[in-house]
């Protein structure tokens, strides 16, 4: 797992949950808990979701790309090497 990439998802799970129902919907969406979210945040599966979750709907990744000051492609490649896909399309 590559550092920046880890980095980055800790930046965008940031963002998420600054907002209760966009967390809320992270949480139904991931099936995990506050409690179990926090204790996975190491692992590459939790960040690899984190990141899915953003690019499953553009608004979200849009939006979250905008306030981390990156492009949303960054957000999507990222998830792709999180989810072992480095080098496939998206």
């Amino acid at each position: 797992m590559r550092d920046d990439d880890a980095a980055l998802a800790l930046r965008a799970l940031g963002w998420i949950v600054g907002d209760e129902p966009r967390a809320e919907r992270l949480l139904a969406t991931t099936g995990l808990t506050p409690d179990g979210l926090r204790a996975a945040l190491g692992q590459r599966a939790t960040l690899a979701a984190v990141l899915a979750f953003l690019t499953a709907y553009e608004p979200d990744l849009v939006a979250c790309a905008a306030a981390l000051d990156i492009e949303p492609d960054a957000l999507a490649a990222a998830a792709r090497r999180l989810e072992g896909q480095e080098g496939q399309e998206a």
